[in-house]
Formats: C-alpha cells, sequence, structure tokens
C-alpha cells in the first residue's frame, strides 16, 4: 500500500511539472512583438455569436483580437490581412466571414483581406492560409495566451520570421481558455509537427 502512495504521488507531481512547464511556455508568448516590415498579418478565429449570417458578431475574445490588430492593419494598409477560421456546428457564420465584416466596418478596404474559411484548428488556419498567399514574414494577431502554440506551428510549417500582436486576456474570464489552451498546447508539442 505504501508503494501505492508514492507512485500516486509521484504521477500527480509530475503531472503538475508539466502543467507548469506549459503555462509558463504560454506566458512566454505574451511578450512578442510585430516585425515592421511583414509579407502578411493573419488574423486567427475564434467563436463566433449569433443565430444567422445575418446576426453572427465575434465573440469577445475574437473581437478583442480583432480591435488590437487594426491600428497595426492601418499602419501597413499595403500588407495583406489573412482572416481566417471555418465554421464551428454552433456557429451562424464562419469565423472568416464575420471577421471581414468586423474590418470592413471598421475601415478596412476589401482588397486588403483574404480569407480562409475552413480551418478549424490552429495548425490548419496557418497551412490554408499558406495555400492562399505566399509570405516569410508573417505576423500572428492572436490572444496572449494562444500566442505561443501559433508561433511554434508556424515555425513548424517552414515560416522562419514569425512575430505577432497580442488580444489581452480577461481573468477570470479567460481561465477556461487558458485551462484549454494547456492541453492543446502539449497536443501540439506531441503531435502537430
Amino acid at each position: 500500500m505504501h508503494w501505492l502512495k508514492i507512485t500516486s504521488l509521484s504521477i500527480v507531481s509530475f503531472g503538475f511539472c508539466i502543467l507548469l512547464i506549459l503555462g509558463l511556455l504560454i506566458f512566454t508568448g505574451k511578450n512578442t512583438q510585430p516585425t515592421d516590415k511583414p509579407d502578411a498579418i493573419l488574423i486567427l478565429g475564434a467563436r463566433v455569436l449569433g443565430t444567422s449570417k445575418e446576426t453572427a458578431l465575434p465573440s469577445r475574445v475574437l473581437q478583442a483580437r480583432l480591435d488590437v490588430a487594426i491600428p497595426y492593419i492601418k499602419q501597413h494598409p499595403e500588407t495583406p490581412v489573412i482572416v481566417s477560421g471555418g465554421q464551428g456546428a454552433d456557429e451562424p457564420a464562419t469565423e472568416a466571414a464575420v471577421m471581414k465584416q468586423y474590418l470592413l466596418n471598421k475601415g478596412v478596404p476589401e482588397k486588403q483581406i483574404l480569407l480562409e474559411n475552413r480551418a478549424t484548428r490552429t495548425k490548419e488556419n496557418i497551412v490554408n492560409s499558406q495555400k492562399l498567399l505566399s509570405f516569410k514574414r508573417l505576423v500572428i494577431v492572436t490572444s496572449d495566451f494562444h500566442m505561443y502554440r501559433s508561433q511554434l506551428l508556424a515555425k513548424r510549417a517552414g515560416i522562419s520570421n514569425v512575430s505577432g500582436i497580442t488580444a489581452a486576456s480577461s481573468f477570470p474570464k479567460d481561465i477556461k481558455n487558458f485551462g484549454r489552451e494547456l492541453f492543446s498546447l502539449g497536443y501540439a508539442l506531441l503531435f502537430d509537427w
């Protein structure tokens, strides 16, 4: 019985250490700064709210990503902006379509916006966006808790110069997102090659 307690404690301690390391990696993603000369700006999707395509709106997390991107987009009017995100089963429209409409409403020219509307995972956001446009210097726009994994996957996809703009989390509202990101990062480190 004594060995069972020691084994259980060891497993729990190991799991806690892994979660702590993953949390620290996520935290390092918050400190990224965008390059001055990007080839493309990639805004990663998040949940869309509403009951129909006509009433679809970005969630709080998605709107924060869009709002933090707009000043940078306006500073780089010649740089293509890829809005990437498909449609989840509980979403009334694709994340990309909702993002495009939001940017248009904020004065971003339509000719500057490219849609990638099939991705349902971060890796797909990046790989599908590469099929739309060739780029070497990419600025990713996403939430601070999501940046480390996004940059990791972009580098694994062969993009050598990846920087980012992070939308700040709102704790405790985003604690669920942070918790999910711990497991998503663990999965990405092991399986998303």
